[in-house]
């Protein structure tokens, strides 16, 4: 418990807001702005000795209950009231799972990317939004069903999603997958999402079964990626993970390293677009062969 932070906290919170933003009559004359210490105390339900001895650092640590009331009290952000548990060394609240909705500033960035494909998943895995490149990589996934535009089912159900990847790799991809899920799972205990995903998987593949109980955990990471893509050969990618603002919608952007091989198919692949994408595709002349 940082009873130091926790203090200038507290107060800069209190200093910040009037009366009329919680709701009380303004009252007599104040010498200083903000609220009054005995005003927290009673939005948040507490003694006022006790209010006044957390912002004179000397304060006992507070309960859960009770950084939650003084976070309402003050009217902290999200951000405002993780912080405030952190200075007191809790775990701050889960926040709301993930949302299907892209904000417009985000979407504004993806078709920016024009030479790289990029494309939002949630922490679960399912695609929301691709810009041109990422569909002439990876497929459109706004083609398919809802239910199949996850990333983690179609690896494990869907035989043709594993094509895109060389199949010496597959299986640390099949790792990567389970692991992530299993943190995902875990984070969000009483979200319905990733517990249907996980059992759905468990009954369905018999590979996803068996990892599952090895009990790997690790989020999405940076990482170097082969795609086998049936019209320009094989691409190796940086694979960059950037989060969005609250941490459930991620932005998934692939980059070759200029002067490569890669970097050219890459180029490539910008002109010829999503044409001929069919699994008997053969690559083009430039990339015969490149493909093991």
């Amino acid at each position: 418990m940082n009873r130091t932070e926790l203090a200038d906290f507290l107060r800069r919170g209190r200093a910040r807001l009037g009366p009329a933003d919680v709701g009380l009559a303004p009252g007599t004359r104040r010498r200083t702005p903000g609220l009054r210490r005995e005003e927290v105390a009673a939005l948040a339900g507490m003694s006022v000795d006790y209010y006044t001895r957390l912002e004179q650092r000397r304060g006992p640590r507070p309960s859960r209950q009770m950084l939650t009331a003084l976070a309402r009290a003050l009217r902290l952000t999200d951000d405002e009231r993780d912080h405030l548990f952190h200075l007191v060394g809790e775990e701050p609240p889960r926040r709301e799972a993930a949302s299907a909705h892209v904000r417009p500033g985000l979407l504004l960035v993806l078709d920016r990317l024009y030479d790289s494909p990029a494309q939002v998943v949630t922490d679960c895995g399912t695609v929301l939004a691709q810009n041109a490149l990422a569909k002439a990589l990876v497929g459109d996934a706004s083609a398919r069903p809802p239910r199949e535009r996850n990333l983690t089912r179609r690896f494990f159900l869907d035989p043709t999603a594993r094509a895109l990847f060389p199949p010496e790799d597959r299986p640390a991809h099949a790792r990567d997958h389970v692991a992530n899920l299993r943190a995902v799972a875990a984070a969000r205990p009483d979200d319905p999402e990733p517990a249907a995903l996980v059992a759905e998987l468990r009954a369905g593949s018999e590979e996803f079964a068996r990892l599952w109980t090895a009990h790997e955990v690790s989020l999405r990471r940076p990482a170097v990626k082969r795609f086998l893509h049936p019209v320009v050969g094989l691409l190796e990618l940086e694979c960059e993970v950037l989060l969005s603002h609250g941490g459930r919608n991620q932005l998934v952007l692939h980059t070759a390293r200029p002067g490569s091989e890669s970097h050219d198919r890459l180029q490539l692949l910008r002109v010829v677009g999503t044409q001929d994408l069919g699994p008997g595709t053969a690559p083009l002349d430039g990339a015969r062969g490149a493909a093991p």
